[in-house]
This record gives C-alpha cells, sequence and structure tokens, in this order.
C-alpha cells in the first residue's frame, strides 16, 4: 500500500516521502496516528504545494541535528559507580544514566536517542551511539569509574 509520510520515521524514510507498506501497517498505526495519509491525486497535489515547505523543514532539522552530533563529537562523560569484585558493576549503565550525565555538561538528549548495543556492566571507556536527527550521528566516550565510598577502607 503506498502512503505519503506526513512525518520523519527514522525505519521508513522522511516527511514527504512516497513509501510502500503493508496495508495492516498503514492502516492500524500509521494512518490512525496521522503519521501517513494515502495516496490519491489529491493528496498527491497537496504534497506538491507544500514540497518547498517540507524541504525547508527538513533542511532545518537536519542542520539542528548537525550542530547537536557537532557537540557531541568527543564529548567524554564519566559515570561513578559502585563496584564489586573484579571491577564489575552492581547492576548496569543505562541510556538515562547516559542521558542524565550529557544534560549536566548542558546538553539536552531524550534517553531513547542513546544506543547501547549491549549493557555496560564493567567499569572502562566504551564509545556510545547517540542518534541526533534522521540518519545523524554522534559518538560519545562514557568513562565508567568505580566510586569513591568515603570511610570505607
Amino acid at each position: 500500500m503506498e502512503i505519503i509520510l506526513k512525518e520523519t520515521i527514522e525505519t521508513l524514510g522522511r516527511e514527504g516521502d512516497v513509501v510502500n507498506v503493508k496495508p495492516g501497517y498503514a492502516r492500524n498505526f500509521l494512518i490512525p496516528q496521522q503519521k501517513a495519509v494515502l495516496v490519491t491525486k489529491a493528496s498527491l497535489a497537496q504534497l506538491e504545494n507544500e514540497k518547498q515547505a517540507i524541504a525547508a523543514r527538513l533542511a532545518e532539522q537536519q542542520k539542528e541535528a548537525e550542530g547537536l552530533a557537532a557537540q557531541l563529537e568527543g564529548k567524554v562523560v564519566v559515570l561513578d559507580k559502585r563496584v564489586g569484585s573484579e571491577n564489575r558493576l552492581f547492576g548496569s549503565v543505562t541510556t538515562n544514566d547516559i542521558a542524565v550525565a550529557l544534560q549536566e555538561t548542558g546538553i539536552t538528549v531524550d534517553r531513547r536517542a542513546v544506543v547501547l548495543p549491549e549493557p555496560i556492566k564493567t567499569i572502562g571507556e566504551f564509545k556510545v551511539t547517540v542518534k541526533t536527527g534522521y540518519q545523524t550521528f554522534a559518538t560519545v566516550l562514557v568513562q565508567v569509574v568505580p566510586e569513591n565510598i568515603e570511610g570505607v577502607q
């Protein structure tokens, strides 16, 4: 089923793209959520009228994403965590921990934008990818260090 995207969807495409999806996905999710419309003569004509506005919006979003990626690139985040034997963490480092640490440095990132391929459960340095926009990514260095507990010898 052919549809026109009304907003950028990471797995499908950008706003204004005409894409082919399974009918159930379009009928049950995209169209009711107003993320897409069916391809008709009227919707294609409306798309043609709005192409310049859509292009300007996408260019602005891309510029913002690249600006955020430039701020994040090479950033080092240090997280203090409690460790047990063999330098293993109690629990693990979550995407929320990284997002909060980035916010403390003045950069606001949604926790869902932080991509952890596997949970961080040991101390050390890890390269973490952050999605800043549609197909735009930045790499942040996360250093997990043992927490200093006062009074323990």
